[in-house]
């Protein structure tokens, strides 16, 4: 560090996670690659590769104590045999294993859960577990898929190179969007109709419902394009890339508006802040950097990772972002406005995603192997 370091106890160091802060979710039998939060309830959904998901009920488990009976298992069984008895996770047959759950996605209001599948399924279920909907159409795993702000449509994208938008109510394709040369690998809603998409092809598409061709084409990466989100004002829209640069783009005026250049390595992912205009990336390159998106400039690194950054988030009032590496298995918490780091966990096995409960309290990282355990950090509960 270069004395960012808070006062902790005199000790000048961030204050490790107390056990009373700590509460450890056990079920998963493999490595839980995501996480996310209830918008209206303390339920906390997780999916694994152990093809199932599960929602906890965290008002019903107790920091330090096992969690393990507290989770609702989402067992994700191929359509065709839905009726029969799965066998059991632990003996994970290559069957199983193409139905990694590899993203989820509660509906604005917080009633259903999205759920993608290696199997190229998507599956809707009720908060309570049950299974309510089913969306089979891609012929390849589906690594991302978003509800629109309406709750009434989901995209997804697959790796069979299309982007479907889906009408949830009846669990019908609105329509499929076949623009991409390569694994589409990312999606994101502007707004009810409009939304991106990109690609291992290197280019980004924004697209609208109804229409067939793409709206704006962007092509500036040189390498695969992994995430894109769009701002708060939806007016634009941010991208990382293995090419180890962020950009951001002004999709009305179809321009490039900054080309964001200091990762040593490729960047994962990315979240803006949920207020100011700044933007986190986190890289392989085991920092998280924050930019100036008015500027382009990078106006602070967080660097107390020691591997690979594979999640990064804001809290949803912005004044804090957590952060977690694998496979050194550290989840950092940092003060945004001063860069200084307050609160550390080192867990078993290295995390993949880490999500902020709807009032910021709350931290959930999610582990892999040897622990397979989402681990949920309480912010409030004081040593």
């Amino acid at each position: 560090g270069h004395g960012h370091h808070p006062a902790a106890g005199g000790s000048g160091e961030p204050m490790a996670v107390d056990a009373s802060q700590l509460t450890e979710l056990r079920g998963h039998q493999q490595e839980v690659f995501i996480c996310a939060w209830n918008p209206n309830q303390s339920l906390l959904a997780s999916g694994s590769g152990d093809a199932t998901a599960r929602i906890w009920d965290l008002d019903k488990v107790s920091p330090s104590e096992d969690g393990t009976e507290q989770g609702v298992v989402l067992r994700h069984l191929a359509p065709s045999r839905a009726g029969n008895v799965q066998p059991s996770a632990a003996s994970n047959s290559g069957g199983e294993k193409a139905k990694d759950v590899t993203t989820l996605d509660w509906n604005p209001t917080g009633t259903l859960l999205a759920t993608g599948s290696y199997d190229g399924v998507a599956r809707i279920w009720s908060a309570s577990g049950s299974l309510v909907g089913t969306l089979a159409k891609h012929q390849g795993p589906i690594f991302s898929l978003k509800w629109n702000k309406r709750g009434d449509a989901l995209l997804s994208g697959s790796v069979d190179r299309t982007a479907i938008v889906w009408d949830a109510a009846s669990c019908t394709v609105k329509q499929s969007f076949e623009f991409h040369s390569a694994p589409t690998l990312d999606v994101d809603w502007r707004d009810d109709t409009m939304f991106a998409t990109c690609s291992t092809d290197k280019t980004i598409h924004v697209c609208r419902l109804g229409l067939n061709r793409p709206l704006r084409t962007f092509t500036g990466h040189k390498d695969e394009v992994n995430a894109i989100k769009w701002d708060p004002s939806g007016r634009l829209l941010a991208s990382c890339s293995d090419d180890k640069t962020a950009k951001v783009w002004d999709t009305d005026a179809g321009e490039l508006l900054h080309d964001m250049r200091e990762h040593k390595k490729e960047i994962y992912t990315l979240k803006w802040a949920p207020v100011a205009p700044l933007l986190a990336t986190a890289s392989f390159d085991a920092t998280v950097k924050l930019w100036d998106v008015e500027t382009g400039r990078c106006v602070r690194t967080l660097n107390q990772h020691r591997d690979a950054v594979y999640s990064v988030a804001f809290s949803p009032d912005g004044k804090l972002i957590a952060s977690g590496s694998s496979p050194e298995g550290m989840l950092n918490i940092w003060e945004a406005q001063s860069g200084k780091l307050i609160k550390q966990y080192k867990g078993g096995g290295g995390i993949f995603d880490v999500s902020w409960d709807r009032e910021g309290r709350r931290v959930a990282a999610c582990f892999g192997e040897p622990k397979n355990v989402v681990a949920v950090v309480d912010m409030d509960v004081r040593m």
